[in-house]
C-alpha cells in the first residue's frame, strides 16, 4: 500500500502504510433533556425487558430519584429489583458485592444504573459477570488483572447519571480500586459500552458544591485530553481484531471535545457557584455529555494515568461534600491535580491544539508569559475559583511519594499509549514533583 492522504482534525496529512488510516466511532443511544428519566420503563420495553436490576449507592437512594424510575419502569409491567449498595469509587470488593447480588437475584434481562461514574461502572461489572463466565480480576486490564475479552454479549444497560462529570455513561469502561494491590484499573471492552444514555438535568442539582467541581474537571479533562491525545494516524496499523475503544484523536472526537469545553468556560463556575442555577446545570450535563461522546472514543491520557495511583493510594484525605468515613481522593479531584503539570509536558507535541483548549475555556484570559504555560494558568484559575486543593500536598502526598505513583502510573498503559507525547519514569516524576503545590 502506498502512502495515503487522511485528515486529521482540520489538517490532511499524508501517511505511510504503516500508520493507522482509520478511526471507529461508537456512542450509546442518548435521550437527553428534563423528565428524560420518567421515558425509561417505555424504553426498557423496546429491549423487550420482563425482569430489572436497578443498581444505585445509598446517598442517591436517599434522594428518591432511583425509587421514583422504578416505579415508572413497574408501569410498563417491569419487575424492578433494586442493589442500593454500590461503594462510591467502587473497589474490587465492592463490584463483588453487586455481582454476587446479580448473580443470586437474577437472572436479569437488563440492568438500569442510577448514580455517578460508581453506580454506573458497577452496573457495568455486574452486567459482565452474569452474562459471562469468570471472575472480576480475570477481565482486569493488565498488567493488573487477566485481560480477559468477554465472550458473550451483555444484556441492555441504561446508565442514568445523576452527577456531571464520568462520562460513564457513554465509554466502555468501568473502572475500580483493586484493594490488595493499592492501585486503581479498570475494564475495558467495547461490549460494556451501555445501550442507552438518559441524561435528566434535574437529577444533578443536589451535587454539592465539592463534587460539582471535581466531577467539573473530569469533564474538562475528559474534553482537553481527548483533543490533545495523539492523533489517531501516528498509531501503527491494526488489524481489525485489535482495534480498541481508544483510537486517539480524530475530527469527530475533536468537535465533541471543543463543544465541551466552550459550555464549560461559565457553567462549570456557575455551578459551583450555586448548584441550583438550573440553566448551568443543564450546561453542565451537556458537557459531561458530549466530552464523553468524544473521550470514550480518542481516549485520555497522563492527568487521568495519574489519577489512578493518587486516588489508589489515598491515606486519610476526606474531601467536603462527598459520603462516608473512608479515606478517598475524588476520581475528578485526583485528575485535576496533575493536569497542569501534564499539559505543560504534553505541549510540545501539539503547540496548536493546547491553545485551542486554553482559549475555549478563558477566550479573554491574558497570560504574558511562555505559551506552554497558557493553559496550566488556565486550569489552576480555574481550580482556584471551584475550590479545589492546591496540590497533591493538600490530599496528603510529599515529594517522597513520588516514585511510588509513578509505579502506579507505569500500569497504566492502556492510557499512556495515548499520550501525544510518551513520558519516561523521569519525566512522569517531574509532573508528580510539580504538581505537589500548584500554588
Amino acid at each position: 500500500m502506498s502512502a495515503l492522504p487522511v485528515r486529521c482534525g482540520s489538517e490532511v496529512v499524508t501517511v505511510s502504510p504503516e500508520h493507522e488510516t482509520i478511526f471507529t466511532y461508537g456512542a450509546p443511544a442518548l435521550k437527553y433533556g428534563t423528565g428524560a428519566s420518567e421515558e425509561i420503563g417505555y424504553d426498557l420495553t423496546q429491549y423487550g425487558a420482563r425482569r430489572v436490576l436497578v443498581v444505585t449507592d445509598p446517598v442517591v437512594a436517599a434522594t428518591g430519584w432511583p425509587e421514583r424510575i422504578a416505579e415508572g419502569i413497574r408501569g410498563y409491567g417491569i419487575v424492578t429489583e433494586t442493589f442500593d449498595g454500590v461503594h462510591v469509587e467502587p473497589t474490587d470488593i465492592s463490584m463483588r458485592k453487586a455481582v454476587d447480588f446479580a448473580r443470586g437475584s437474577g437472572p436479569y434481562d437488563a440492568f438500569v444504573a442510577v448514580g455517578g461514574g460508581s453506580s454506573i461502572d458497577t452496573a457495568k461489572a455486574a452486567n459482565l459477570l452474569t452474562s459471562n463466565d469468570g471472575e472480576l480480576m480475570d477481565y482486569v486490564n493488565a498488567p493488573v488483572g487477566g485481560g480477559r475479552a468477554p465472550a458473550n454479549p451483555l444484556k441492555p444497560l441504561v446508565a442514568v447519571p445523576t452527577t456531571t462529570g464520568t462520562g460513564s455513561e457513554s465509554t466502555a469502561v468501568c473502572v475500580l480500586d483493586v484493594l490488595s494491590l493499592r492501585v486503581k484499573s479498570g475494564i475495558s471492552h467495547l461490549r460494556l459500552r451501555p445501550s442507552l444514555a438518559v441524561v435528566d438535568p434535574r437529577l444533578t442539582i443536589s451535587q454539592p458544591a465539592g463534587v460539582t467541581a471535581a466531577s467539573g474537571m473530569d469533564i474538562l479533562c475528559h474534553a482537553a485530553e481527548s483533543y490533545t491525545a495523539k492523533p489517531y494516524t501516528e498509531f501503527e496499523r491494526k488489524r481489525p481484531e485489535q482495534r480498541v475503544p481508544y483510537c486517539g484523536s480524530n475530527p469527530l472526537a475533536d468537535m465533541f471535545a471543543e463543544k465541551s469545553l466552550q459550555l464549560l468556560s461559565w457553567a462549570l463556575p456557575a455551578a459551583a457557584r450555586d448548584g441550583k442555577d438550573l440553566a448551568a446545570r443543564e450546561a453542565m450535563a451537556l458537557a459531561a455529555t458530549f466530552a464523553g461522546l468524544g473521550f470514550g472514543n480518542a481516549g485520555v491520557h497522563i492527568p487521568h494515568a495519574n489519577a489512578y495511583p493518587i486516588a489508589g493510594q489515598v491515606r486519610d484525605f476526606h474531601p467536603a461534600g462527598y459520603p462516608g468515613e473512608e479515606a478517598m481522593v475524588p476520581h475528578g479531584m485526583a485528575v485535576a491535580l496533575t493536569a497542569p503539570a501534564a499539559f505543560r509536558f504534553t505541549f510540545p507535541a501539539s503547540p496548536d491544539r493546547h491553545l485551542r483548549v486554553a482559549r475555549l475555556l478563558a477566550p479573554d484570559f491574558e497570560w504574558p508569559g511562555d505559551l506552554a504555560d497558557h493553559l496550566p494558568a488556565v486550569l489552576t484559575t480555574l481550580m482556584r475559583e471551584t475550590g479545589l486543593p492546591a496540590g497533591l500536598d493538600a490530599v496528603g502526598y510529599t515529594e517522597s511519594d513520588v516514585d511510588s505513583l509513578v509505579a502506579g502510573t507505569l500500569k497504566q498503559q492502556r492510557l499512556l499509549a495515548t499520550a501525544p507525547r510518551s513520558p519516561s519514569e523521569e519525566d512522569l516524576a517531574d509532573i508528580l514533583r510539580a504538581s505537589v503545590s500548584l500554588w
